[in-house]
């Protein structure tokens, strides 16, 4: 296995935590979704996302997670704007 291979199976199960996790701790109240670390999380994780599929050739679950980027930019630019 390359290093490459490693690397985009890594960002995958780092997106997993990532946005699984933040989705968790939403649901049980510990985290909001209009908190930086939510919105960060899901963005950050997102990117992640987009590599692996991309890799993977799993267009349809790429643009889902370009999607879902799409939305956390708009929520930190929004945040932003209001603070």
């Amino acid at each position: 296995m390359l290093w490459t291979d490693i690397l985009v199976e890594a960002l995958g199960w780092i997106s997993s935590v990532l946005i699984v996790g933040a989705y968790a701790l939403n649901i049980q109240g510990k985290l909001r979704a209009d908190q930086p670390l939510y919105i960060w999380s899901n963005m950050i994780g997102g990117v992640f996302f987009i590599v692996n599929t991309i890799a993977h050739k799993a267009y349809p679950s790429a643009l889902v997670n370009v999607v879902w980027v799409a939305i956390a930019v708009y929520s930190i630019l929004k945040t932003k704007q209001t603070r």
